[in-house]
């Protein structure tokens, strides 16, 4: 394989003050020429029916390498960073009902699209996540069609369900989609690209061939920030402009919070849409120290924009963890305007950020993927706001101490949608922690529960080590429980736990 030139590879360390700034460019333009010549190669070996797509697919992968190589040290010059103008973040108490005659008209503007590429296996669960069963044996995907259904029913209306899929999911979500047929829902799936994973040594492709089946570790799919490109190219753009629809809602499937809001879509479309609506809408909701990670709004250069870890110099990360200095974090619930959409892709004015995601694969091999994210499209859109929402509209199930919270009884659902007892005193959520090593699978963590713990007065729970849970269990305040290496904690049926710390060994043996 072509070696690259050392200069090339290095990014973020300090140049030889000998080194010229063409050398630096002829080095960028070799990488470039060189990884050109390499996805050609890689088109060869596929049937020439496909190769025209794949080709316009690979033309955006070598754009966004070409950009990568252009980048040098952090994106983001912290100290343009701008105080948020009062009006960039709206709260969402003050936004008004629409009347109910208005609801099927508003509804007949709107596209909901849910981000269907991420597989279960960070929780021991094969294929698609959207079908991993979160509540009475729903899954993700039942529970999003079940919420649509609702409203198409509720209102007289026609809301379509979009799924972007990912090579990894599309196969599995095209089988179980069949079952929602006699549903009132119009489902649509598109697929999000395919882009070559990059040597971290040779800075070219590590697939020998275009067989993405044969080996899946060479490729994936670059983050969700490539659904502006997809969607247009699926022809699903063009088909909801034709039919009048004017906003589309876009969210993770594992946000079991991002439900269709009708008071922030009366703000797009209906009676108290503004003269000129925002084309760009991102759901924020108030950071906690559990979200010192999560991205946050700033402005600069006069424009809202999102601001994630990955851009933010070191010297500087403990600023943006800060909860007093950014007040807000982004849900990754986003409304944009289907006409504005167009309009950057058309005018080519669609920038974001990239992010490089160091892996390495299981033959030892280190890669990078080159992403983008969805959300930092923000500062190519006009009027784009944040929206503070509720708490409840951010209900992600990433880890298994997230699907606790779901199962239990803080929870009741109703038509697709999880809404929170109104048993439990105040809004928020309990802080759930429970240990990778025994907890981290869904099926081990099924099998340790007799039957999910009432948490209805919870404020924290961490779990650690050898632990089960017997029927009835109440938990409630603070309760710590944590067996040694070696020992194994039965927590008993309907035992009572209110502000407690159990360690050691606790075995309750059948006789």
């Amino acid at each position: 394989m072509l070696d690259v030139p050392q200069e090339a590879k290095v990014r973020g360390h300090q140049r030889a003050p000998s080194d010229s700034k063409e050398f630096h460019e002829v080095t960028k333009r070799d990488a470039l020429r060189l990884l050109e010549n390499e996805v050609d190669r890689l088109l060869q070996t596929t049937e020439s029916a496909r190769r025209p797509a794949l080709q316009a697919e690979m033309g955006r992968f070598a754009d966004l390498f070409g950009r990568f190589l252009q980048e040098e040290g952090p994106s983001l010059d912290w100290n343009k960073i701008q105080k948020l103008p009062e009006n960039a973040v709206m709260d969402y108490t003050n936004l008004k009902s629409p009347k109910n005659e208005q609801i099927r008209l508003m509804l007949d503007k709107l596209v909901v699209i849910k981000l269907n590429g991420g597989l279960g296996t960070s929780m021991g669960c094969h294929g698609p996540k959207s079908v991993i069963p979160v509540r009475s044996d729903l899954t993700f995907l039942d529970l999003t069609v079940q919420q649509i259904e609702h409203l198409n029913k509720t209102y007289d209306a026609n809301v379509p369900l979009v799924l972007m899929n990912s090579f990894n999911t599309d196969e599995d979500t095209e089988k179980i989609v069949r079952k929602y047929k006699g549903f009132r829902v119009q489902i649509h799936t598109f697929n999000q690209s395919c882009f070559p994973r990059i040597s971290r040594e040779h800075f070219l492709p590590v697939a020998k061939d275009f067989d993405v089946e044969k080996d899946m570790e060479a490729w994936y799919p670059p983050g969700h920030g490539d659904f502006y490109d997809t969607f247009r190219n699926s022809g699903l753009l063009k088909k909801f402009l034709c039919e009048g629809r004017e906003y589309c809602f876009l969210s993770n499937i594992d946000n079991l919070g991002a439900t269709v809001d009708l008071n922030i879509l009366n703000k797009l479309v209906g009676e108290e849409r503004a003269t000129t609506p925002p084309e760009f809408v991102m759901e924020v909701t108030d950071k906690t120290r559990a979200d010192v990670k999560g991205g946050t709004l700033i402005q600069m250069e006069n424009k809202l924009r999102l601001l994630e870890i990955a851009q933010v110099p070191p010297e500087h990360v403990d600023d943006f963890k800060s909860v007093k200095t950014f007040k807000f974090f982004n849900t990754n619930n986003i409304w944009a305007n289907l006409s504005a959409i167009d309009r950057v892709l058309r005018e080519r004015t669609l920038n974001m950020e990239i992010i490089v995601n160091n892996k390495t694969l299981e033959n030892g091999l280190r890669v990078i993927q080159l992403e983008t994210a969805v959300g930092s499209a923000m500062k190519c859109f006009d009027g784009a706001i944040g929206i503070n929402v509720p708490r409840s509209r951010f209900l992600p199930v990433k880890k298994s101490s997230d699907l606790l919270l779901v199962m239990s009884n803080l929870y009741t659902l109703k038509s697709g949608s999880l809404v929170m007892s109104p048993q439990r005193m105040f809004p928020t959520t309990p802080l759930v922690k429970l240990g990778e090593n025994h907890f981290s699978k869904v099926k081990e963590f099924l099998g340790r529960f007799a039957n999910i713990p009432d948490i209805i007065e919870l404020d924290h729970l961490t779990v650690s080590g050898d632990v089960t849970f017997g029927r009835g269990v109440s938990l409630r305040g603070t309760v710590i429980i944590i067996a040694n290496h070696g020992d194994r904690i039965d927590i008993p049926a309907g035992a009572i736990l209110e502000n407690k710390i159990v360690s050691g060994n606790m075995r309750i043996l059948d006789h």
